[in-house]
């Protein structure tokens, strides 16, 4: 991705659309445990991830109401780092790694296991937010 290489750029997002069958009223649990994952991982490389339920009414930063997701999403893009450590506050590990982040070009996924339940047991045992 090697995007903090940028000193200024568009503000893209890439997202990826959660289908789940049935709706559920809170379709969050189910990107709960990929979202934590996806986090910790690339985090240190400068990209954050966010998770949008569908229907779920949300506020941005300013306390301005965002338009309910028509469908569930997790989102992709690139940190804006004097912005983006607010958004992990209560996860001070995470915030600090993405201040200090580096897009070297590793691969994330180097040392973890291609098993799907192997990496959600992985990301289980990441220290949970702090409680405000």
């Amino acid at each position: 991705m090697r995007l903090l290489a940028k000193r200024h750029g568009a503000f893209v997002c890439e997202n990826i659309v959660v289908l789940a069958g049935a709706p559920d009223p809170d379709q969050r649990h189910l990107m709960a445990w990929p979202h934590w994952a996806l986090k910790h991982l690339y985090a240190p490389l400068g990209i954050m991830f966010g998770k949008f339920a569908q229907g779920v009414l949300e506020s941005d930063r300013s306390g301005r109401n965002i338009p309910p997701a028509p469908f569930s999403f997790l989102s992709v893009r690139a940190s804006v780092r004097r912005l983006d450590p607010i958004f992990l506050k209560d996860t001070p590990d995470l915030s600090t790694a993405l201040a200090r982040a580096d897009d070297d070009g590793r691969d994330v996924f180097e040392k973890i296991p291609c098993d799907w339940k192997t990496v959600r047991e992985w990301a289980s045992s990441l220290p949970a937010p702090r409680k405000p």
